[in-house]
């Protein structure tokens, strides 16, 4: 096994979730908290809290708790891979993410794509599913495209407008 190859995190979800997020792989920082979008640069958190009109909160049971609450799954396309530092292009070698784990348990209506890569590796194996899925502005703060409001609305057609 190559020594730069990383692995992710298990899946945050339940029966409830209906927005299922993936993103690519995660970054040093969230690796090295162990918890999905650790950098605080990142917009997701601030995004998705915002969102929901909730504080961001502060440590993973708060952070899991607010994903289940909010009906939100959360995952990667990668479950290893060989990667250098936190950038998607350095991505090698990706083990892609079995979707059934969450889709047989969970009623998915959306799943959202956090990204590129994400949507490339999605596509790569999940094309041609039944759920409607879309590809998403990288909340990365490397992204200087991001637009909250393509988020809000996805997060509209099944929520309903906040």
């Amino acid at each position: 096994m190559d020594d730069r190859k990383k692995t992710s995190f298990a899946p945050i979800y339940n029966k409830e979730s209906q927005v299922l997020i993936l993103g690519s792989f995660p970054s040093v920082k969230s690796r090295k908290i162990e918890f999905y979008y650790g950098n605080k640069q990142n917009r997701f958190w601030r995004m998705l809290c915002g969102y929901f009109n909730e504080e961001i909160p502060v440590d993973t049971k708060g952070k899991t708790e607010f994903l289940f609450r909010n009906k939100i799954a959360l995952w990667d396309m990668a479950v290893s891979c060989e990667v250098q530092g936190s950038a998607d292009a350095s991505v090698k070698n990706a083990e892609l993410a079995d979707l059934s784990e969450v889709l047989n348990k969970a009623d998915i209506q959306r799943i959202l794509l956090n990204g590129t890569l994400a949507y490339d590796l999605f596509c790569q194996k999940y094309a041609d599913i039944d759920i409607p899925y879309v590809k998403m502005p990288s909340t990365s703060p490397a992204n200087p495209r991001f637009d909250e409001k393509i988020w809000r609305k996805q997060l509209d057609e099944v929520f309903g407008e906040k």
